[in-house]
Parts: structure tokens; C-alpha cells; sequence
């Protein structure tokens, strides 16, 4: 428009200096000025029109482009909410790569600090601190936003660990003094109170169907009768299969003073017979030596004599489970079941160690063989660890995810349970909490390699200097070499190449729950 404008002026001026000179000029000169003006008029015209009809088209055009502008961006914008996916993948990649920044962040100014500490000033120094704690604040902000994240993204599985194991020991108990009373009369085990142990009491349970309570029951010998522990295999490092053997002892003191027991050894077999009962050398051993499968025979009809004797039996119904070497039931009401596995063991001394009920790794175990089980020093353990870890520690939900991913492979809950029970002696407690979640998960995958490249991963019990001193060993634990657990892999290199492959395949099911969720 600006430039209509000016050749319009350029017009007017013209035709006005014509008629200006007009009076001054002879009447050819004139005429031959007035048709030179009408031609600029028309040519200015013509160009007027040819201005106006580009700028029309010039609009219309600009006008196309816009919308073809605006068509390709919801082309665009629907392509990508078609490809959601990869864009979910693409944020979940951004994220790492702001988690990793930021370690790498905080590793720069530990190395800093460390390489600086000591040649700086008092003044420096609070500088120093006082920026590094703005920075730890926000680096702990973005941590905590990043593990949060993937703690809301996570499809852990529903359960009520705690609630339910509370559950599950006060009914145990329960049971165990029922039990006691309707077995007074005879000569069996007298059974304790139980210990919860197991991935469910512990609180790691990977999965939400199928979760088994387990209780060890410690069982002590009935009066008149002891029990001493021996090994399978004389000899044999490290210890792990006992046989406990039941020797009658003279019980004449103790009969003159209580009146209601009669002396194994030296009363006459008929007069046992017929007023006190047979031995538990007769009842529940083979040979010398007691035996798993009469024992949990024999406990199995306990339970269903004393359940009906409980308050509970009220509300829940009892169904008994198939078990050789342990008693398993299962109860149930409206929309609710629990199964519960009860196992029977004898202390070691005063020490967490018991030998168990519970089977061996090896395919047939004889009925007189118990096994050495740490589970309930493993239970002290990780219940230490949860009153001395910070109250948003993440150890547990690291060793829960790990476990998850396992199904299908050819490694066991309890390697990764070691993993983590090595760990949490070897890493500070205050680096389990929600913002190391991704650091710990890395750090187990890795102790998990390197102990697969090395074919060793050291059982926990095993002569471990770092067993914190709550928990209590016999000396024979605190003494003996460390037990590989690897040790197949030792003697089956094929073995450690499949296990290199199932590795590199838990990595890739790791990366998916963290990417996915599940």
C-alpha cells in the first residue's frame, strides 16, 4: 500500500508541473506534454492493476501455506499420538539420562571435595558448604522426583505382608499351645514358640498369588530323652546335613520329685506300657535317629485334633496340604486364604542356626537327614536391618523387583537375597533410600556379574566378618571357610555360559519393568 501510495504522488506531481508550464510553452509542445501525461497515466494505471492483482495473489498464497502449515502439524501430532509408545520410551530414556547426569554430578564434587579438602580456608570452607548443600538439595529434588517416578510406574503387586504375618504367628502360637496340651501325655517333641522366616515375613514377597508363611517351630527332647546333633558325613566342610540322634536318660531324680514319669531305662517295659506310654524311639525315630517324615505324620493329626479347639475355628476353615517334611495347611473364609507351611527344627546351642525339616538341595534326602538352616538368623537379619535403615529405605522393594524377574531362569531367590544381604553390610544404610533406588538396583545387577565372571558368590553365614553382632553364630559357622554357592559353575563351564546368557536376559526384563512397569 505504501508503495501505491508514492506512485500515485509521483503521478499527481506530474500532471500538476504540466499544467504549471502550460502557459509558458508553444501549443505543439503543449500537446505533445498533455499526450505524454495521458500516456503515464494510462501506463501507471495498468502497473496499479498488475501491484494490486501480485499482492491479491500473494495473500491467497501466504493464505495456502498457513493452512497447509496448520495440516501438517496435525498430521504430525497425530502420527505421534499414534506412536505413543515411543514417546512414553523416549521420556523414560530422558529421564535416565538426567538420573545418570546427576550422579555423574555428584561424583564430580565428592572427587572435588576430596582433592580440595584440607588446602582451603576456614571462610572457603563454609562457602564451600553452604553451596554444596544448595546443590545436594537439588540434586536430591531430582532424585527423588526420578525414583518416585518409577515407584508410581512400577506395578508392584498388592499385598499386606505385615499385617498378615502378624496374623499368621499369633494363630501359629496358638496353635503350638493347643498342640502341646492334646501331646502332654505322650512322648513327643515339646514344641516352642515359632519363628516367622521366609521371603513373605521378611517382607520381599515377589509375587501376590501362592504366598506361603512359613514358621520354624524349635522343637526341644521330652523329658527323659535327649538329643544330640551329628553329621551326616564325618569329615564333610562345611557342615550342612545332621542327623539327630534320641538317647534315653535316667530320669529316677526327677521321677521321686514329680511323681508323673516314669523312668525310660529303668522300669520294666509292660509297666511303661501300661501307665505311661513307648518312647519316642518307638514312635518317631528310625533307628536311633528321629525322623522328618514320622514327625510331620505325627504333627499333621496334632494340628487337625487341636484346630478345633481354637477360637478360629470358628470364623476360618481348615484345609491340610500334601507335605512329607513339613506340615502345610491352608485356611480360608469369604474371599480370603492363607497358606501357612510349618517346619520343625532343633537349635544349635544358643546360636540362630537350627537344623531343619525343611529339604536339601539334593534330588533324595533320607528322612533321617535335617538340614542346616540359617532362616531365622536370616530374619534377624533383615529385621535389623529395617530398624537401623533409614524409614524410606528401598532395600527391600531392590530385592522384591530382582526376584520378580526371575521366573523362567535358572537362578534362585536366594542368590539374589545373598546379593543383597552382601550389600547392605558393604553399602552405608542411608545410600537404601528412595533416591538410590536406580544406584542400588545397579549396583546389585552388577555384584550379580561380577560373581558370575569370578563362578563365586560366598554364602552370607558362611565365615563372614561382617554378620552384624546381634545376630549369634556357633563357632563352627564363624569358623568354617566360605561356602561357594557357585561352585556348579566351577565344575560346568557350559553351566557359566548359560548363566552369562540368563544374565544378559534379567538385564533386558529389568530395563522393561522400568520402562513399562511391568
Amino acid at each position: 500500500m505504501a508503495v501505491t501510495r508514492f506512485l500515485l504522488w509521483i503521478l499527481q506531481e506530474l500532471i500538476l508541473n504540466a499544467h504549471l508550464v502550460s502557459d509558458e510553452l508553444d501549443e505543439p509542445t503543449r500537446d505533445r506534454m498533455q499526450q505524454r501525461a495521458d500516456m503515464l497515466s494510462q501506463e501507471m494505471a495498468r502497473l496499479l492493476q498488475e501491484l494490486e492483482q501480485k499482492i491479491l495473489e500473494q495473500k491467497i498464497q501466504a493464505q495456502k501455506s498457513k493452512e497447509q502449515s496448520h495440516a501438517a502439524w496435525r498430521a504430525l501430532l497425530f502420527a505421534a499420538l499414534r506412536h505413543w509408545q515411543f514417546w512414553v520410551v523416549v521420556g523414560i530414556l530422558l529421564l535416565l539420562i538426567v538420573g545418570l547426569c546427576w550422579f555423574l554430578r555428584k561424583r564430580s564434587h565428592e572427587v572435588g571435595n576430596s582433592s580440595e579438602e584440607g588446602s582451603s580456608n576456614s571462610s572457603s570452607r563454609d562457602e564451600e558448604e553452604w553451596d554444596e548443600q544448595n546443590e545436594e538439595e537439588e540434586d536430591t529434588d531430582g532424585a527423588s522426583d526420578l525414583a518416585r517416578h518409577f515407584e508410581e510406574h512400577i506395578q508392584w503387586p498388592k499385598q499386606n505382608l505385615v499385617t498378615k504375618r502378624e496374623s499368621v504367628k499369633d494363630l501359629v502360637d496358638d496353635l503350638i499351645l493347643i498342640a502341646r496340651e492334646v501331646a502332654s501325655d505322650s512322648s513327643f517333641p515339646v514344641l516352642q514358640p515359632g519363628f516367622s522366616i521366609g521371603s513373605a515375613n521378611e517382607g520381599w514377597s515377589p509375587g501376590e498369588g501362592n504366598i506361603i508363611y512359613r514358621v520354624l517351630v524349635p522343637m526341644r527332647p521330652p523329658s527323659g530323652h535327649t538329643f544330640l546333633l551329628e553329621l551326616c558325613n564325618p569329615g564333610e566342610m562345611p557342615e550342612r546335613n545332621f542327623r539327630i540322634r534320641v538317647e534315653l536318660e535316667c530320669t529316677c531324680t526327677t521321677e521321686q520329685v514329680a511323681g508323673d514319669m516314669l523312668c525310660f531305662l529303668h522300669h520294666p517295659e509292660e509297666e511303661l506300657r501300661r501307665n505311661q506310654g513307648p518312647s519316642l524311639l518307638h514312635t518317631l525315630c528310625t533307628g536311633s535317629y528321629l525322623d522328618v517324615q514320622k514327625t510331620a505324620c505325627r504333627f499333621h493329626l496334632l494340628v487337625k485334633a487341636s484346630w478345633v479347639l481354637l477360637p478360629h475355628s470358628h470364623q476360618w476353615r481348615l484345609i491340610m496340604l500334601p507335605s512329607s517334611r513339613s506340615c502345610k495347611f491352608k485356611v480360608e473364609r469369604a474371599m480370603e486364604e492363607v497358606i501357612i507351611e510349618i517346619v520343625f527344627g532343633v537349635q544349635q546351642g544358643n546360636s540362630d542356626i537350627f537344623v531343619s525339616s525343611q529339604a536339601s538341595e539334593a534330588i533324595f534326602s533320607p528322612s533321617t537327614t535335617w538340614t542346616l538352616s540359617c532362616a531365622v538368623a536370616e530374619a534377624k537379619f533383615f529385621e535389623l536391618m529395617a530398624r537401623q535403615a533409614p524409614h524410606d529405605s528401598f532395600h527391600l522393594r531392590c530385592l522384591q523387583l530382582c526376584t520378580r524377574i526371575l521366573v523362567g531362569t535358572g537362578f534362585s531367590s536366594y542368590t539374589l537375597k545373598t546379593v543383597v544381604m552382601h550389600l547392605l553390610t558393604t553399602t552405608p544404610l542411608s545410600g537404601w533410600r528412595s533416591r538410590h533406588f536406580l544406584l542400588r538396583l545397579d549396583d546389585i545387577m552388577r555384584y550379580l556379574c561380577r560373581c558370575l565372571e569370578e563362578k563365586r558368590l560366598d554364602h552370607f553365614f558362611y565365615g563372614n566378618e561382617k554378620i552384624p553382632e546381634e545376630i549369634v553364630l556357633p563357632p563352627a559357622l564363624q569358623r568354617a571357610e566360605p561356602l561357594n554357592l557357585f561352585q556348579h559353575l566351577v565344575q560346568d563351564p557350559a553351566a557359566q555360559a548359560e548363566a552369562m546368557r540368563e544374565f544378559m536376559d534379567l538385564q533386558d526384563r529389568l530395563t522393561r519393568v522400568l520402562t513399562y512397569g511391568h
